[in-house]
């Protein structure tokens, strides 16, 4: 990766850290994106080739400067990683969540996933190439319950499947990362508590919780994003990968499964009764 630019959005601690840290490394020079100022100029003494931008992405006019940034210090715009995040634990359940945390659940995920592309986008189609690596959660899903956490993150996937399709012909490639690693965001008492408390309502199995409670170190979830931002990934797009400690996945990417099918052109729409006999 040397002489590439990359971004690294809530690149000052956690996962974002370990992978500024290995995409450093390989040559690229990083510009490091968190909210406070004062993390990331620490962060980014301690990494090579590595400058420090704090603000929130979600604003377009700090999404923008982000990326003048990465232009302004190594020459272009090659890598955007989305890792910036925050948790939506206590009060989120949609009987007593707040419209306040719902959107602030959704600017720190979604919105800061969407400035940042939308900021990085033009500016890599231009130089002819780049990379694109969100991250999203399993979730997405709804089993670990929530409103704004899973509903920010499966619009992450959607957004970056979109992107992904659009931006192919112009030689630029967008996948997301759902990591498993601990993190700020998966320790404590108030995490550990809701864990358990997803166990005991049937919405998180045994095994499940178990592997949330010990969650590997975030440099295990790094090299799937470094992979990715590099060459031997160049064919890889628009797809959804797991990286949690040795394990590494991927979603199938979702297909409709058939029910039933009637011709409208000669056939009449089904009845109440019919749907209820196909659907169980």
């Amino acid at each position: 990766m040397a002489g590439r630019g990359a971004v690294v959005v809530g690149g000052t601690r956690g996962i974002g850290l370990a992978v500024a840290q290995l995409l450093a490394e390989q040559g690229a020079g990083v510009v490091l994106n968190g909210r406070d100022t004062d993390t990331a100029i620490h962060a980014a003494e301690r990494i090579d080739r590595a400058v420090a931008h704090p603000g929130s992405p979600s604003n377009p006019d700090v999404a923008d400067a982000l990326i003048d940034r990465c232009i302004d210090e190594f020459g272009r715009i090659d890598i955007l990683i989305n890792c910036a995040g925050t948790p939506g634990l206590a009060g989120e359940s949609i009987l007593n969540v707040t419209s306040e945390l719902f959107r602030d659940l959704i600017d720190a995920h979604l919105m800061t996933t969407f400035e940042t592309c939308r900021a990085a986008a033009p500016k890599m189609v231009e130089q002819g190439g780049g990379s694109i690596i969100n991250t999203s959660s399993f979730a997405y899903l709804g089993d670990y319950g929530g409103t704004g956490y899973p509903a920010g993150k499966g619009g992450v996937n959607g957004l970056t499947l979109a992107v992904a399709a659009e931006l192919k012909e112009h030689g630029v490639r967008a996948n997301v990362v759902c990591p498993g690693a601990k993190t700020r965001l998966s320790t404590g008492g108030e995490y550990a508590s809701h864990i358990a408390e997803l166990n005991r309502r049937g919405l998180l199995d045994d095994v499940s919780m178990e592997a949330a409670l010990d969650a590997p170190p975030a440099e295990y979830a790094a090299p799937t994003y470094a992979y990715l931002a590099g060459d031997l990934a160049k064919d890889v797009t628009g797809q959804i990968f797991i990286a949690a400690g040795g394990f590494v996945g991927r979603f199938d990417r979702q297909t409709p499964a058939i029910i039933g099918y009637r011709d409208h052109n000669d056939s009449p729409p089904w009845t109440v009764e019919e749907l209820g006999d196909l659907i169980r």
